[in-house]
């Protein structure tokens, strides 16, 4: 976890015929679409898994009405799901400091988004053996899980696990609507299908941040995740029970494909342990963890770097990683990540290009809301909005993109002209990352970032599609994902080395002689940092260190940022419009 023209066609008119071409649909060589009228791409029927030719029986016995329901629904999903994530934004550094460590506020991200993009490949491979709905269900049960321990942690190495079983299922279930509205839309309408979904956050932006403050200010924040719990399941609920009726009525239909597996229980245990590459996943889990973590672990450890543990974690995690390529190269009969798609120059570019950006934005940005709050004075509901003006900026032109590219058809030149926005985005916050600076400038730079990002992460996924079959979006997207959560975990790494190495370390050397001894406690508790008075000694000596560490953050994150530009070369220059005008729709069933 983004040109304006109007469409030549209204997306929700439907085929009239709907039931000939549920007829036809019978015999696998049609497709009910509400845009276009186009046969789907030739995909060999016998390639397709169980879970993809489920999708397909469900979509086909849709009506026009169904589908629009449908969409509504996981819109709603995305609402309560993105204002979950907006509430949580604005209280985690509250979190951390009720445990006295808000220095680990990065690092109880980086597992978390390691394992969440990891596993991303393995939900892949379950909806395409099960079904959407089995993976969508299983993403909601990770999500209720890691909310009831968020609700109930007593320490910090608590709620981090919490936050990683929390975070796969909303990672799982962000990544499932993305899959499910692939599937319900034609390639040429899909970005405007992404946008529209992403339209919610305009919501969560104003609203998460207040929610947020009253519940700090009258309750805590654990009742925040007891009632997100509650609102989350009950939103969630009527999509998986219109996933089921579906179900039933392509069953009555003699569509929807039967299992007609004979294995016994454990041969089913060890075919799906095959299947899903156990060893591959829990290899690259570790290695990259073991590999990350010590960064922002090191100044908890009583000798730096020079610590055992510290080292033992970083020479392990390299050997886990190495490990895991001898193992994928010559042992694995199912190779966890799928590298065939990454010899495609597109493919590659794209996933790059999302690695890249997550890479660079989290250099910068773990900190930043607590930057806010501390040197700027904000509140918690005007930190939450600075901070999520850059995903407002996303969720507002996603729309305009994807209109954009149905009429022009090309996304690789909209992205490329992208780059004086990522430019101007970064490289402005090194000059007003001061105590001085006006909050305006932050929101322009806030602006200007949500312009790049929400732009390249929608063209980037377009891009991946387009170059691939219904059987393989959800793995390609998966992998994608892998590629963007690796990115953020080692922004988060990085973030974590440089606050913890440099803040400290300035924090004392700017504190006066009389008040140093109180620098591990202000050091670890962002209220304390902030009940010292504007302009008083220690405030300003908080201030400017916090200036000082937030500036090398920058710098760092714009480095990033010219190597999104080679990746954008890489991209062939495909028109989706003309993809589709000679080979047809991906998808069957009844889609936009």
């Amino acid at each position: 976890m983004a040109t304006i023209n109007s469409m030549s066609q209204p997306v929700a008119e439907i085929h009239p015929n709907v039931t000939a071409e549920i007829e036809k649909q019978l015999s696998g060589h049609n497709v009910n679409v509400l845009d276009d009228e186009k046969p789907e791409l030739s995909d060999d029927e016998i390639n397709k898994q169980e879970g993809v030719k489920r999708v397909e029986a469900i979509t086909t016995v849709w009506t026009k009405q169904v589908l629009v329901v449908m969409f509504i629904l996981l819109c709603l999903v995305s609402f309560t799901d993105q204002l979950m994530q907006s509430v949580q934004g604005s209280l985690v550094a509250y979190i951390t400091s009720a445990f006295n460590q808000h220095g680990l506020l990065a690092t109880t991200s980086i597992v978390a988004t390691i394992i969440g993009g990891v596993c991303n490949l393995t939900i892949a491979k379950v909806i395409d053996i099960w079904g959407r709905v089995e993976g969508f269900l299983f993403a909601l049960l990770l999500v209720s899980i890691g909310m009831i321990m968020k609700a109930t942690s007593y320490n910090v190495e608590m709620y981090a696990a919490a936050h990683t079983l929390y975070w796969v299922g909303h990672l799982a279930l962000g990544y499932i609507i993305t899959i499910i509205l692939a599937d319900i839309t034609s390639l040429r309408n899909r970005i405007i299908m992404f946008g529209l979904n992403s339209t919610p956050i305009i919501c969560t932006t104003f609203a998460g941040p207040k929610i947020a403050d009253l519940f700090y200010t009258n309750l805590n924040f654990r009742w925040a995740f007891g009632a997100f719990l509650i609102i989350q399941i009950v939103f969630c609920i009527p999509v998986a029970i219109i996933f089921l009726w579906s179900k039933r009525k392509a069953v009555a239909r003699g569509i929807y494909p039967k299992n007609n597996t004979d294995r016994t229980f454990w041969e089913s245990v060890k075919y799906y342990f095959v299947q899903f590459d156990v060893v591959g996943m829990f290899l690259t889990v570790f290695g990259f963890s073991l590999l990350l973590l010590p960064f922002s672990l090191v100044s908890y450890a009583p000798h730096g770097w020079k610590t055992g543990y510290i080292i033992a974690m970083i020479i392990l995690g390299v050997v886990l990683l190495a490990a895991f390529a001898v193992w994928e190269k010559y042992f694995s009969p199912v190779p966890y990540i799928p590298f065939k798609f990454l010899k495609d120059r597109t493919i590659l570019g794209a996933c790059l290009i999302y690695g890249l950006m997550f890479c660079s934005i989290f250099c910068w940005d773990a900190y930043y809301y607590s930057y806010l709050q501390v040197v700027h004075g904000l509140t918690i509901t005007t930190s939450g909005y600075v901070l999520n003006s850059f995903s407002l900026t996303s969720a507002i032109i996603g729309p305009f993109v994807g209109l954009g590219i149905r009429h022009l058809g090309t996304f690789k030149w909209p992205s490329f002209a992208m780059m004086p926005f990522a430019i101007l985005g970064v490289g402005l916050l090194i000059h007003f990352r001061t105590a001085d600076s006006a909050t305006g400038y932050l929101v322009m730079c806030q602006v200007f970032n949500g312009i790049y990002s929400g732009v390249w992460a929608l063209t980037c996924q377009l891009a991946i599609m387009s170059c691939v079959t219904h059987q393989e979006i959800a793995v390609s997207i998966a992998l994608f994902g892998l590629f963007g959560s690796i990115g953020a975990a080692m922004g988060f790494a990085i973030a974590g080395a440089l606050w913890t190495n440099i803040f400290p370390v300035q924090l004392l050397a700017r504190l006066p002689e009389d008040s140093k001894d109180l620098m591990p406690t202000i050091y670890g508790d962002i209220v304390v940092q902030m009940s010292y008075p504007v302009g008083s000694e220690i405030r300003n000596a908080i201030n400017d260190a916090y200036a000082d560490v937030q500036r090398k953050m920058v710098i760092t994150g714009i480095c990033f940022i010219p190597l999104c530009l080679g990746c954008i070369l890489m991209w062939r220059n495909i028109n989706v419009r003309k993809l589709e005008e000679e080979k047809g729709h991906q998808n069957k069933g009844t889609i936009f």
